[in-house]
């Protein structure tokens, strides 16, 4: 028996849903939906089912997108991409793990609706200017001129520096040490000059409601992690495709830890800590490109 279509590309749609929308619960919503009109439509006259099925789950998170962003500027504090629990085999897949990243979901935040859509589509999934055409209801040449706007401003934003893995994994270990053991040299030493730490609660758990930038700075703040919560357990984890960790508090989850490294040091922590957004942690999610 043939396996339906929607089956065998179900991670490719929640894959792309999910890079759209930067929620794990929004793009299963959406490959919910796509589901529906996938299994009441007419497929008769369907040659392309993997085609068709991006389209319309490009055209439901795009609808989504346009509903949530009211509620994302009324976010309190920063915004964070809610973080995926990964195999250390995504990692293997350079391109896909930078684009499913936190740092990488965070600056596609700043693109509009449309331009995210085109930007996924035609960079992460290579997919021809005429389908991305059919999925946005816009003219190639229209999808060319979007993609090369949003290409700029993603570069812009995000210097794409490339990282061996084995450097990336040796450093983000020096750094979940020095945070454990609060050793102010130590923290130093592992973050980059110019490093910021970026929270996220929500409102719903406690969280610098700005960004934090500067060695010194952000050395004397992990510094206190020791003092602040002295019987938290730190664990190394695989977050979107990259070595990370998740601090444990009276023995449930209570942060999500997302570092970026460059020159063998951490330039950016993105710390998540509203329960909302780590309810899914405790399933491995499957990605696909």
């Amino acid at each position: 028996m043939t396996e339906d279509p929607f089956v065998t590309h179900r991670s490719l749609l929640f894959t792309v849903a999910y890079e759209m929308l930067g929620s794990a619960a929004d793009a299963e919503d959406v490959v919910q939906e796509t589901w529906l009109r996938w299994a009441d439509g007419n497929r008769d006259d369907v040659r392309d089912p993997r085609a068709y099925l991006v389209r319309i789950v490009t055209r439901q998170a795009l609808n989504r997108l346009r509903t949530v962003a009211r509620r994302r500027e009324e976010y309190v504090g920063e915004w964070l991409p809610e973080p995926l629990l990964t195999s250390p085999d995504v990692a293997e897949d350079v391109e896909l793990a930078e684009s499913v990243s936190i740092a990488m979901l965070t600056v596609l935040e700043t693109l509009a609706p449309t331009e995210r859509a085109v930007f996924v589509l035609r960079e992460v999934f290579d997919l021809p200017y005429e389908e991305i055409a059919a999925a946005i209801d816009k003219s190639p040449a229209a999808v060319r001129q979007i993609a090369h706007r949003s290409r700029e401003h993603v570069a812009a934003r995000r210097p794409r520096v490339q990282v061996d893995r084995a450097e990336r994994e040796q450093v983000v270990q020096r750094f979940l040490l020095a945070l454990e053991t609060g050793d102010l040299q130590r923290l130093l030493d592992v973050l980059a000059p110019d490093v910021v730490v970026v929270a996220d609660g929500g409102g719903q758990a406690s969280a610098i409601k700005r960004p934090i930038s500067g060695r010194e700075k952000v050395a004397r703040l992990l510094s206190r992690f020791r003092t602040i919560a002295p019987d938290a357990v730190v664990h190394p984890w695989w977050l979107n495709g990259a070595p990370a960790a998740w601090i444990e508090l009276g023995g449930a989850l209570d942060t999500a830890v997302s570092v970026e490294v460059a020159d063998g040091r951490i330039t950016r922590i993105y710390a998540i800590r509203n329960p909302h957004k780590l309810a899914r942690l405790g399933e491995e999610a499957t990605l696909e490109r």
